[in-house]
């Protein structure tokens, strides 16, 4: 190893060298290797299936609020926590139209730099180095990679598809759960894209109570379940004792690109996390917030207007992918498609990973390989509905073709 390079690895902690590269930041990698090819060679163009990033237009009244208080010298200056509060009352009314649950605005919702800060953050506000914390086996990269940079071991629960990727909580002994300080769930999950069921997460709240442990329930897709209602927390009668969970206006208002989210939970996690935000990052800007706050009391049926266009795109992709001899279990939450491997990748010796690679080379489609959301994502591949059928359907084409010479 040349000496230069020896002491860039020691300038850089073990922490983060165990956080890896990302299976997003593999891909963004990958992406642009191609699209640079593409350009110089008149390959096709990239079509990115990769990120829950939509094609879909937030509500107009969030986009003007935004540019009204844009003009305000407010928005140009530093936000801190006593500012949010007219965002916080205007979730705290959401939370009881949409839950029946009164919040106190003041002491049991935090603002958030979209939710994957906030369930990135909360191990470090929670967890003490060494403890450990209970993940669903797929994860979202965030959620394992909170636990990393807290010093915390994680435990897996697998999730089968057998069972409907239903959790099964006597996997894990008394001893086991009596161990465990904090717990990490997302219902609807990504990526498997399973709405999942009120019991789930009850069932959940109530291990928490009883052995002791956090409860981070991690909800941004609560308004996009296309079969059945998706649960939530902020429903279980245990929140107040246990739980925080996090919303996000990224999915059911397309406003992923503004960073807005928000925590609901019992009092002591709120602060705990509060505490941990005020060393490292102010809030969103009032111009931001002011979109949030439209898109909560002027726009609040904005993520029904989007599950019809999602539900048709996942039966028309799912019908397009099934005639290129690629099977597709339909999901119930809007999104994604998680696929298993092809039958050609499969005997081709692929796994998740190199079959992305080698999708995105020959095809310019590029998804997001299971592994990268844990164990149990391995020879599966995540597929974003996140462009119009047309181009979602000639995608669909590019790859059978490809499979069909596999």
């Amino acid at each position: 190893m040349p000496a230069a390079e020896g002491m860039a690895d020691g300038l850089i902690s073990e922490r983060v060298r165990g956080l890896g590269s990302g299976v997003f930041a593999r891909n963004d990698r990958r992406k642009q290797a191609y699209a640079a090819a593409a350009a110089a060679q008149g390959m096709p163009p990239l079509l990115d299936l990769s990120l829950g990033s939509t094609d879909l237009q937030p509500p107009a009244v969030a986009l003007e609020a935004i540019r009204q208080q844009l003009a305000e010298p407010a928005s140009a200056a530093y936000c801190l926590h006593g500012a949010t509060r007219p965002f916080r009352e205007a979730v705290a009314a959401w939370a009881q139209r949409r839950f029946a649950v009164a919040v106190d605005p003041d002491r049991e919702v935090l603002l958030l730099v979209g939710s994957q800060e906030g369930t990135a953050h909360l191990p470090l506000a929670v967890l003490n180095p060494g403890d450990q914390a209970l993940l669903l086996d797929p994860y979202y990269p965030s959620h394992r990679g909170g636990l990393q940079l807290a010093s915390a071991q994680p435990r897996l629960l697998p999730l089968a598809a057998d069972r409907g990727f239903a959790p099964d909580w006597d996997q894990l002994s008394a001893g086991q759960w009596d161990a465990l300080k904090l717990m990490v769930l997302g219902f609807p999950h990504n990526p498997t894209a399973t709405t999942g069921q009120q019991a789930w997460v009850d069932a959940a709240a109530a291990r928490a109570v009883r052995h002791g442990l956090v409860f981070a329930h991690d909800n941004p897709y609560v308004d996009l379940a296309l079969e059945g209602e998706a649960p939530a927390l902020l429903r279980s009668p245990h929140w107040r004792q246990c739980g925080i969970e996090f919303f996000s206006f990224s999915k059911g208002w397309c406003l992923g690109g503004y960073r807005l989210a928000f925590a609901i939970g019992a009092e002591p996690l709120i602060t705990a996390l509060r505490q941990l935000k005020g060393v490292v990052d102010f809030n969103q800007s009032l111009a931001l917030q002011a979109g949030a706050i439209a898109a909560l009391e002027q726009a609040p049926q904005w993520p029904e207007r989007l599950r019809p266009i999602y539900r048709e795109r996942r039966d028309r992709m799912a019908a397009a992918l099934t005639a290129a001899g690629w099977p597709v279990r339909l999901p119930s939450m809007a999104l994604y498609l998680w696929l298993e491997l092809p039958p050609q990748a499969r005997a081709a010796g692929l796994d998740a990973e190199s079959f992305c690679a080698r999708l995105l080379e020959a095809t310019g489609v590029c998804l997001t390989p299971g592994n990268g959301f844990g164990p149990g994502g391995e020879g599966h591949v995540r597929l974003a509905l996140v462009h119009p059928i047309e181009q979602l359907e000639q995608g669909a084409r590019r790859m059978g073709q490809w499979l069909a010479q596999l």
